[in-house]
Order: structure tokens, then sequence, then C-alpha cells
């Protein structure tokens, strides 16, 4: 099984979320959508795929997982059912553990996947 992130993700503001990934970023790079989970925040960014894990009581230690749209070899999104209340992204990378986000019922899943499809598929 690959990381799973606990709690169920939803949307929030650009600026809101570059805020909080704002020592992560580098020059240039802007994100696009957005995704909270408690105290984690997903992005979607201009240049990557960019996790950020806050763990501990006092949430000073903090886990960054990147991913390069280039090293994306696959990703599946499945929408929320009538008895499941969560939706669900799933990426895939060569050589790591699978990485799966659960979404907001509400969440734009079309958004998502035009997005990852524009940027592992065009490059």
């Amino acid at each position: 099984m690959g990381s799973l992130f606990f709690g169920t993700a939803g949307r929030i503001g650009k600026d809101r979320a570059e805020e909080q990934l704002e020592p992560f970023l580098i020059e240039g790079e802007e994100v696009l959508l957005a995704f909270k989970v408690i105290r984690d925040v997903h992005a979607l960014t201009n240049l990557r795929l960019l996790s950020l894990n806050v763990q501990g009581l006092t949430g000073s230690k903090k886990e960054v997982r990147s991913i390069g749209y280039g090293k994306i070899s696959a990703f599946s999104i499945e929408s929320a059912g009538t008895f499941d209340m969560d939706a669900e992204l799933k990426v895939h990378v060569s050589g790591l553990p699978e990485v799966e986000i659960r979404l907001d019922k509400g969440t734009p899943i079309t958004e998502i996947q035009a997005l990852l499809a524009e940027k592992t598929l065009r490059g």
C-alpha cells in the first residue's frame, strides 16, 4: 500500500496555499490548485505536485513531498459515489509508493484531472 494522507481534502484558495507553502516554493512557481487535509496542504503548481505533511502535536515537524510532473507515470481519480462521501486521487511515480489523497465530495475532480493530464501528457 502506498502513502495515504488521512482525512479528507477540501479546496483552498491559491493565496492561502502559497502562504503556507512559501518556504518550499521556488522563484516563479505558482499554485494552480490546492487542497487541505486538517493541517496538511497538497498543491498542483505550475511545476510539480507538492505535499506538505505537518506532523507532531506542535506542528514543528514537516515532511515535504515534491513530485515533478515528468516523473508521474500514471494517475487516477475516483469520484464519490452515493454512499461514499469521498473522492480519491492516486498518483503513481516510478520507483516510489503510490500517493493517495482523499478529496471532499464537492472537490472539482475534473479540474484536477485536466490539470494533471495537461502537465503529464504535454509536459
